[in-house]
C-alpha cells in the first residue's frame, strides 16, 4: 500500500501494478481496493498498463472529511494523476464511471476515458428513483444502520428482488458491504439526478471530448443498455461496445482486452 494527500489533506491508500503508461481504475458503490473487481482486473492489464486502484475516500485504508462534496472526489483522483506522473488513462465502473465523468469534466490530465455500465435511468424502461431516495439513504448512514442503508441501496438503487435482498445478510460478504456503507450516500450524490428516466442530464458532460469507451454489458437489463446508449450519443468523441454474455458483474478476463485495444 502507498498513500497520496488529496488537495483537502485527506489521505488515499492505493496500490500500483506493472510498468507502463498510468491507468486508474475507480471502484463503484461498496466496492474497495480489497473488495471489488478492480483488482483482478489490475492484475490483467499490468502486463502493459502501470495499473492503479484505490480506496475511495472514506473506504479501507483512506481517510474521509466530516463534510462530502464530489469535488473533494475528484481532487482526490487529480492527486493521484499527479503521482502517476501528470496524465493517465482513466476507468471507471458504476457509480465509479459517473465518478470518472465528473473528473474528466474538470481535468486535463486524462488521456482516455473507459465507463463500465453507470447507473443511469434514462427511459421509462425502469422505474425512477424515488424522490426521496437521497434523503432516506443519508438518514439511514446518519443514524449508522448500515445494513439498513445496503439494504435500500440494493432493493430501491439496483433494483433486486425483495427475497434476494431479505437473504443478503446470510453471506460471506455482508459484513465487507456494511463496512463501507457509510459511502453510500457519497454514490448517491453521484448518480440520483441521472435515475430519474431523463436524457436530458446526460448533456452536463457534452463538453468531456477525450476519447471515451461506453462499454455495457449484453445481458444487461435493457435499461442499463439504453442508459449506455445513450451516453454513448451524449460524449463527442464516445465509442459504444457491448461485451456479449456479460452482465453488471462484468467479468474481468472478458473486459480486459477490449479495456486494452482502446487504451493502446
Amino acid at each position: 500500500m502507498r498513500t497520496v494527500t488529496s488537495k483537502d489533506g485527506t489521505r488515499i491508500a492505493y496500490d500500483k501494478l506493472g510498468e507502463g503508461p498510468p491507468l486508474l481504475l475507480i471502484d463503484g458503490a461498496l466496492c474497495s481496493r480489497s473488495n471489488g473487481p478492480n483488482g483482478a482486473l489490475a492484475s490483467l492489464l499490468q502486463r502493459e498498463y502501470a495499473v492503479y486502484t484505490y480506496d475511495r475516500r472514506g473506504r479501507g485504508e483512506s481517510g474521509d472529511q466530516a463534510v462530502y462534496a464530489v469535488e473533494r472526489e475528484v481532487e482526490d483522483i487529480a492527486a493521484l494523476i499527479e503521482e502517476a506522473g501528470g496524465s493517465a488513462y482513466v476507468y471507471g465502473i458504476s457509480s465509479g464511471a459517473a465518478l470518472a465523468l465528473e473528473a474528466a469534466a474538470r481535468l486535463t490530465t486524462i488521456r482516455k476515458l473507459a465507463l463500465y455500465e453507470a447507473p443511469f435511468v434514462t427511459d421509462d424502461s425502469r422505474r425512477p428513483l424515488p424522490d426521496d431516495y437521497e434523503k432516506r439513504m443519508e438518514a439511514l448512514v446518519e443514524a449508522d444502520r448500515r445494513g439498513a442503508a445496503v439494504k435500500l441501496f440494493m432493493r430501491t438503487g439496483v433494483g433486486l428482488p425483495a427475497p434476494v435482498v431479505a437473504l443478503m445478510p446470510l453471506m460471506p460478504a455482508w459484513s465487507k458491504l456494511k463496512a463501507v456503507a457509510r459511502t453510500l450516500p457519497y454514490d448517491t450524490r453521484l448518480t440520483f439526478d441521472l435515475q430519474k428516466g431523463r436524457k436530458e442530464p446526460l448533456s452536463r458532460w457534452s463538453d468531456v471530448r477525450v476519447p471515451t469507451l461506453v462499454a455495457v454489458g449484453g445481458k444487461s437489463p435493457s435499461w442499463m443498455r439504453q442508459a449506455m446508449d445513450a451516453l454513448a450519443q451524449a460524449l463527442p468523441e464516445a465509442k459504444h461496445h457491448t461485451l456479449p454474455g456479460q452482465t453488471h458483474i462484468v467479468k474481468p478476463a472478458a473486459l480486459a482486452p477490449v479495456l486494452a485495444d482502446f487504451l493502446r
